[in-house]
């Protein structure tokens, strides 16, 4: 977890879109996951939790399982119940925990901003749950069709969600580092008056018909 941990400020600079355009793999989750409190961003390792419908039992057992540096990614159906909230952010905070990618409901969000806890959901639902089925922790989940598996990267910022496999963790950050350098030269040419045509060679594809 060092080298991550090392390496958290520089891939919020980064940014997702970025480390997915670079990386190359199908690894952003659907934009219907969204922060539960404008600047919540976070970088962990995935500690994947199923739920049942309006049950968050699971998510107390998740708290437990999971330590310094992990996310806690929840499959809860895409439900909208309150499952999380200022009291499950303090708890996890105590363990280390770096945040919540849910697919269903969280609730607190002014407490959640306040405590500086990111917690990235489907839904904002004050809608109580149960406690009746423990759920699975640690075992792999799939979110809108995205496998999640226990260790796997998580980065999350207000433009959306990437998740990829550790073992892929170096060349990624790597990809992103050069896309975001060549970006950075581009970007000066535009300034300098070039057009987007011109800087990415697009003029090769077609002019439109009726263009000068």
């Amino acid at each position: 977890m060092t080298a991550l941990a090392e390496d958290t400020k520089e891939l919020l600079t980064l940014g997702t879109a970025t480390l997915y355009e670079a990386s190359g793999l199908d690894c952003f989750l659907d934009p219907a996951f969204r922060p539960s409190w404008d600047g919540a961003q976070m970088v962990g390792r995935a500690v994947p939790v199923s739920a049942q419908i309006g049950d968050n039992l699971a998510l107390h057992h998740g708290i437990e399982a999971a330590g310094p540096g992990d996310v806690l990614v929840v499959d809860a159906g895409g439900a909208p119940f309150g499952y999380w909230g200022e009291v499950m952010a303090v708890a996890a905070q105590a363990r280390g925990i770096s945040g919540l990618v849910i697919d269903g409901g969280v609730r607190d969000t002014q407490q959640l901003a306040s405590l500086g806890f990111p917690a990235f959901s489907t839904a904002i639902s004050i809608r109580g749950t149960i406690k009746n089925w423990p759920g699975t922790v640690g075992r792999p989940i799939t979110l809108r069709g995205r496998v999640v598996r226990r260790g796997d990267i998580v980065v999350a910022d207000r433009d959306g969600i990437v998740v990829f496999p550790a073992d892929e963790y170096d060349r990624v950050l790597a990809a992103a580092r050069a896309r975001a350098e060549k970006e950075a030269s581009y970007l000066d040419r535009l300034r300098s008056g070039e057009t987007t045509l011109d800087v990415y060679d697009f003029r090769q594809l077609g002019v439109p018909d009726g263009a000068r």
